[in-house]
């Protein structure tokens, strides 16, 4: 119990860090690292640890900050802004609320199968985007494993692959639909029978944000096979 404290600490002051930068880049608008981190009482390293985090994952983007009348020497600061795709996660918790309740809706009405449909519909757009993007990927797991972690990022995942002793690994570090997820984990596991069609292999799912996991972990393991339609996807928690 100790040690998952210990673990859950930084994590969180880091997403709450994080989050407090979010808003005020969406109450201000363009500001300066230097801003921010006076507001927050950041160092400047700090403050730099944490935009440089939200640029490679998509929520930020940096320009020349605008001065109006005569400019001294040197060039101009750098301001930062939330992306469209970052604002609109702002505001999502309507729709997640929203989502929810239709899925309880599909629940009470169509049962379980009826949920799976919809997560399964749901996920078909982004496979059909995803497969044509790996078209040159080739046959190997792993290799199709590092170019789903791009198609995925161009979707906003922020998704990266690595080889591990055991195989392969695929982490997804935003998962635009994890508030509704954790009620209805057929939408997890619809995500995770199209990696294992996209990689050509059974794959394992080890964590996930939805479950509160830091990240959304799928474990590519190294023995052959190609997946048939219909085969059984692994979900394993590692967090119990």
């Amino acid at each position: 119990m100790n040690t998952s404290a210990g673990v859950a600490g930084p994590a969180v002051a880091e997403i709450s860090t994080r989050d407090r930068v979010t808003q005020l880049l969406l109450e201000q608008g363009a500001t300066t690292a230097a801003q921010l981190g006076a507001t927050l009482g950041l160092s400047p390293a700090a403050i730099r640890r944490h935009l440089d985090a939200m640029l490679v994952d998509g929520d930020v983007y940096a320009r020349e900050q605008t001065v109006r009348g005569s400019r001294g020497r040197g060039r101009p600061a750098k301001v930062f802004l939330l992306t469209e795709a970052a604002r609109v996660r702002c505001g999502t918790h309507h729709y997640d609320n929203m989502a929810t309740a239709a899925l309880r809706w599909i629940a009470r009405s169509g049962g379980s199968d009826a949920v799976e449909a919809f997560a399964a519909e749901q996920v078909s757009a982004l496979e059909s985007r995803c497969r044509t993007a790996m078209e040159d990927a080739g046959d190997d797991p792993l290799a199709r494993a590092e170019a789903l972690a791009g198609a995925l990022t161009a979707e906003g995942y922020a998704a990266n692959a690595t080889t591990i002793a055991s195989g392969g690994q695929l982490c997804q570090h935003h998962c635009p639909v994890a508030h509704v997820a954790a009620e209805f984990p057929q939408l997890c596991e619809a995500e995770t029978a199209v990696i294992s069609r996209l990689v050509g292999t059974h794959v394992q799912r080890l964590a996930t944000i939805a479950h509160g996991d830091g990240v959304c972990t799928t474990h590519i393991p190294t023995q052959p096979g190609r997946v048939q339609s219909g085969n059984p996807v692994t979900t394993v928690r590692t967090d119990r």
